[in-house]
């Protein structure tokens, strides 16, 4: 198998630090701004996907939007790492 170069368009705005699998939610330590609305790839050794933010919560509050420094929940589409890197498109 070769070796693929891939080019990530958009900024990096986080990584996972921790999974709920069971109820699929990743928690994000946001480096960059997030709303809903905004379009999403999640990025990692064996995960590579997008989605829309269709809400998102900080201490388990509803929220529409959340800025760098703030670690929200997401409910995600496919499974998750610690570690993968979430990109604002």
């Amino acid at each position: 198998m070769e070796d693929e170069v891939t080019t990530i368009e958009g900024d990096k705005i986080g990584t996972i630090s921790h999974v709920f699998g069971q109820i699929g939610v990743a928690v994000i330590e946001l480096t960059g701004d997030l709303k809903v609305g905004d379009k999403i790839r999640v990025k990692g050794g064996t995960t590579d996907f997008e989605q829309e933010v269709n809400s998102m919560q900080i201490d388990k509050e509803p929220v529409n939007q959340a800025s760098s420094g703030t670690s929200i929940g997401l409910k995600v589409g496919e499974k998750v790492r610690v570690g993968d890197e979430v990109y604002k498109l």
